[in-house]
């Protein structure tokens, strides 16, 4: 998969720039607060319909203007012709579409595929667990074509459960709607496993390059209720609980996985550059992941991938990421640009107050 074409108008400090791509490296050089990290939450925003950075919707936009735009020109292996994806917000009101044809955001996200290492991907290994569920569901996504719908009639169900539980109801009521969790939750969350079986030897594969001084890696994955049981009766087991609580407390919303390794038994060990290592395997192997399911590589956005991590692992890195295949978008400043990205030709760009300028 590859992003041949980019415009963005009105995110963040870009008022309006377009841009070609190559199918390599893409190396975005520029002083911190440049805009570059808003170029890759650019093309971030095409596959996820988000971004990766916190704060609101509103933070987005441009400073004075009432909305965003972003349009890409998408090459896939499967597509005998380029795929035009465009994302605009105004307002409140979120429109994606696809060849000029307005579709659902879901639609839009499925044509476009982008995983994305930044200085606060660390959250993935040390965050809350809802970090972790929603890059898992995004894998999940991309591979299982059931997953969407079970994951909405799950939310419908989850969210209408909640909402009983605190006000006056009838047990009855209940009974109905714990059928309805169990009924699309179980598959929602074999669905998660089965994923997440396949994501762990990937993972082990990357981090025994970028962190072997740490043995052998554990990974776990934990579905959010007792899998020795149903979660009808995990439901059961757990009514007057919820009841006093008033809200749901087992299910696939309550879904998690765990890193860990020989020296490092929990991820409360680790270093801060250990937890970026490991967080960049688990984007990497994702990659991987994809393009094993799929047949072609997603975009890979790289934002300062040399913060926080040590001159000896900078070059593990740096011999990691120049032999992805997959179509790469970099960022960094003068200072760090010969640290872990690669020797070989790319193109380049110099980006300052939110203008791009192709050098190479």
């Amino acid at each position: 998969m590859e992003l041949r074409h980019l415009s963005i108008g009105n995110l963040r400090v870009i008022e309006q720039q377009a841009f070609d791509l190559t199918p390599g490296w893409n190396l975005f050089i520029g002083p911190n607060g440049a805009g570059k990290t808003s170029l890759l939450e650019a093309v971030f925003l095409l596959s996820h319909g988000r971004s990766f950075r916190s704060g609101g919707q509103d933070a987005l936009v441009r400073q004075g203007t009432s909305g965003y735009v972003v349009y890409g020109e998408l090459a896939r292996a499967a597509a005998p012709e380029v795929r035009r994806v465009g994302l605009a917000r105004t307002g409140a009101r979120l429109e994606a579409r696809v060849n000029g044809e307005s579709v659902g955001v879901a639609e839009l996200l499925h044509e476009t595929a982008v995983v994305c290492f930044e200085p606060g991907s660390h959250e993935l290994i040390c965050g809350a667990s809802e970090e972790r569920r929603r890059f898992l569901d995004w894998g999940v996504f991309h591979v299982e074509h059931d997953f969407l719908a079970h994951w909405r009639r799950y939310q419908r169900a989850l969210k209408q459960r909640n909402a009983l539980l605190r006000g006056e109801i009838a047990e009855l009521e209940l009974d109905v709607w714990d059928a309805e969790l169990a009924r699309f939750g179980e598959p929602l969350s074999r669905m998660r496993q089965e994923y997440f079986n396949a994501f762990v030897p990937q993972v082990n594969e990357v981090l025994r390059e970028l962190l072997p001084e740490l043995g052998q890696v554990q990974l776990e994955f934990h579905p959010g209720f007792d899998p020795e049981h149903s979660l009808e009766q995990a439901l059961a087991q757990r009514r007057g609980r919820d009841l006093a609580r008033g809200h749901t407390s087992a299910g696939p919303h309550r879904a998690d996985w765990s890193i860990g390794f020989t020296t490092a038994v929990r991820r409360e060990h680790l270093s801060r550059g250990q937890e970026k290592l490991c967080a960049l395997a688990c984007v990497i192997a994702q990659a991987r992941l994809f393009a094993e399911h799929i047949g072609e590589w997603p975009i890979l956005c790289l934002d300062d991938l040399a913060s926080e991590v040590d001159a000896a692992h900078q070059e593990r890195v740096g011999g990691v990421v120049a032999a992805l295949p997959a179509q790469i978008l970099a960022t960094a400043t003068e200072e760090s640009i010969h640290r872990v990205h690669p020797r070989a030709p790319a193109a380049r760009f110099h980006v300052e107050h939110g203008h791009i300028k192709t050098l190479l």
